[in-house]
Parts: C-alpha cells; sequence; structure tokens
C-alpha cells in the first residue's frame, strides 16, 4: 500500500525553467536598452557561453553529480560548508561575469563593465521571479490528506532553500526535506532514494515518486525499485528509462494512487 509520495522539485512542482526563461529575458531586455541587441540571441549567446564555460570548471565533475544546471550557477550563493561548494563559491562570481561578456562578444559588443553588471542583475530577476505549476498546490493539499510527503530533489542546499524561501507556500506540505547537497550524492544515485525511505521509516513498495527527469527522478526510482510517475507535460520522446507510469498534468496521480489501492485490496 503506497502510504507517501516522494516528489521531485525543479520543473515539478516549481517551475524553475519559466523562472530561468523570464530572469533571462528581464536582463537582456536591458542590454537591447542600451545596444539595442536581440534580447533572443544575446539569451542564447550567453546560456551556450554559461555551458562552455561551466564544463572547464574543477567542480564540474561534483556538480553533475549532485545535480546543478550552468544556469543555477548564475544565480547561486553556494553558501554550504562543504569543499566543493566552498570552492563553487569562489568560481561562480568570475564564470557569471565571463558567461555575460561573451555572450555580449558574440552579439558584437566587447564591454566587460557591462557583462559585470548583467551578471549582478540576473540574480535579482531570478529572485524576483517563482513560478509555480498551477496545480501544485491544489494536488498538494489533496495528497496531504491521505499521504505523507516527501521532497528529494537535487542541487545546492543553500540553493534549493532559496527557491524554498521565495515560494514559502511549498515548504509546509513536507514531512521531510531531502536535498543532494547535503545528502553527498544526487539522483539517479539509488542510497539517495534509500536515505530518503530510512528518514521517513518505510519500505520502497509503500512509496511512489513524482518528477519530470527521466535520467534522476525516474532512473533512481527504478535503480531503488521504488514505483515512479513521470510527469511530461512537453510531450517529450521517452528514452530507455522507462517510468511505471506517466502522465502529463499531475492531478492525474489521484486515479494512480486509486488503482494502487485497488488492486492491494484484490491481491
Amino acid at each position: 500500500m503506497i502510504k507517501a509520495v516522494f516528489f521531485d522539485l525543479d520543473d515539478t512542482l516549481l517551475w524553475d525553467q519559466k523562472s530561468v526563461k523570464e530572469a533571462f529575458v528581464a536582463t537582456c531586455k536591458v542590454a537591447g536598452e542600451k545596444y539595442g541587441v536581440n534580447h533572443n540571441q544575446l539569451e542564447n549567446a550567453v546560456r551556450e557561453a554559461a555551458r562552455d564555460l561551466y564544463s572547464t570548471y574543477e567542480t564540474y565533475s561534483f556538480t553533475q553529480m549532485i545535480g546543478i544546471n550552468p544556469f543555477e550557477g548564475l544565480w547561486g550563493n553556494f553558501l554550504d560548508d562543504h569543499d566543493h561548494f566552498r570552492k563553487m563559491k569562489e568560481i561562480v562570481p568570475g564564470y557569471r561575469k565571463e558567461a555575460w561578456t561573451k555572450g555580449l562578444k558574440t552579439m558584437g559588443i566587447d564591454d566587460a563593465d557591462f557583462g559585470y553588471e548583467l551578471a549582478e542583475r540576473f540574480p535579482q530577476e531570478r529572485r524576483k521571479l517563482p513560478f509555480v505549476y498551477e496545480e501544485s498546490f491544489n494536488v498538494l493539499d489533496k495528497l496531504k490528506e491521505n499521504y505523507r510527503l516527501l521532497l528529494l530533489t537535487n542541487g545546492s542546499p543553500d540553493l534549493q532553500n532559496t527557491k524554498l524561501t521565495i515560494t514559502p507556500e511549498l515548504t509546509p506540505y513536507f514531512d521531510q526535506i531531502v536535498i543532494s547537497g547535503g545528502f553527498g550524492k544526487g539522483k539517479p544515485d539509488p542510497s539517495i532514494f534509500e536515505h530518503a525511505l530510512s528518514i521517513m521509516s518505510l519500505e520502497k513498495e509503500e512509496v511512489i515518486m513524482v518528477g519530470d527527469n527521466l535520467m534522476t527522478d525516474i532512473l533512481g526510482a527504478n535503480r531503488a525499485n521504488i514505483k515512479s510517475v513521470w510527469i511530461n507535460r512537453e510531450e517529450k520522446e521517452r528514452n530507455e528509462v522507462i517510468p511505471t507510469y506517466e502522465i502529463e498534468h499531475l492531478e492525474e496521480l489521484f486515479p494512480i494512487l486509486e488503482g494502487l489501492k485497488y488492486n492491494v485490496k484484490n491481491l
């Protein structure tokens, strides 16, 4: 019988992609006002520069294991008590400035001071623009009546907690919050799922994992022998990772959970 639902955070409950997109738009429009550049083209140039730079740092393998993407590096402070996070804290100010400066250069603008200005502006815009999916709170309200809830998210504790601080309504729903940077390994490593089971005093058969990412949320759940629900809002193609269930909207969780109750009763 399912007793708890484990949720991913980014792009499952929080609409992180939209927050990042809107922060890019707001910041790139500042460049448009000053230099007349196309803000979409500048955004693409900065994103590409950020990805390229991010992979060159000594922290890259750590960020991959914990699950911190290049765009989180453009606004996170990484004030965590860990050697790798301390190194990231040192790296990110220069990384941000260089990513924005390189993006501007791609557009034919050589202005490192303005690159720094945009690099400082982007984190401010990102913090002002938290988006939550329309159905998230309604679904959590209903689930909380019958299930225990755990949040299982990859990332830096400082950054993930910042996201929760700027959307304070989310945190009270959860009995436990597990952040990969605090645990030491990220999804899809099965050990973080086993840790989540342990702190909830539950067996793997008693939980179901809901997430948007096949290669972290679903693969990790599969490796830990936990039932999984892939929330596929954008009708993405499946790869070799097969979820137990696939939905396009979080409300579709309820018939799945009802069906699991029914199956147990009829075994």
